[in-house]
């Protein structure tokens, strides 16, 4: 899979994400994370529970992680780092788009 990933819904604008955080997402949604795929109107409902359930799931985690300490940079694909940014910040574009297509009725492609 490239080192970007364009999520794509005739419903709303794109939601583009690096290789890995695309990865991530698609397996968070329950799809396997290949280089093409989609997410039917049908699966739709389930996508947006799975990752509503991983949001709630990294805000309480964030709540934890502040309270002990400041987390200030994360690896990078390809080496390096690069500033954390907690799941919730990154799915929650991803999370709009669904709902957007849902209510659309439009899936939600990416590779193609």
């Amino acid at each position: 899979m490239g080192s970007i990933v364009t999520f794509k819904s005739a419903a709303c604008a794109d939601v583009i994400y690096f290789g890995d955080v695309a990865r991530r997402m698609m397996e968070l949604m329950g799809k396997d994370p290949d280089p093409k795929g989609i997410v039917t109107v049908e699966q739709l409902p389930v996508a947006i529970a799975r990752l509503k359930a991983a949001i709630a799931e990294d805000k309480e985690r964030h709540r934890r992680l502040v309270q002990e300490e400041e987390r200030g940079a994360e690896a990078a694909e390809g080496g390096g780092t690069r500033p954390a940014v907690s799941l919730t910040q990154r799915a929650l574009p991803l999370l709009a788009m669904l709902e957007e297509s849902l209510a659309e009725k439009k899936p939600v492609v990416w590779g193609v």
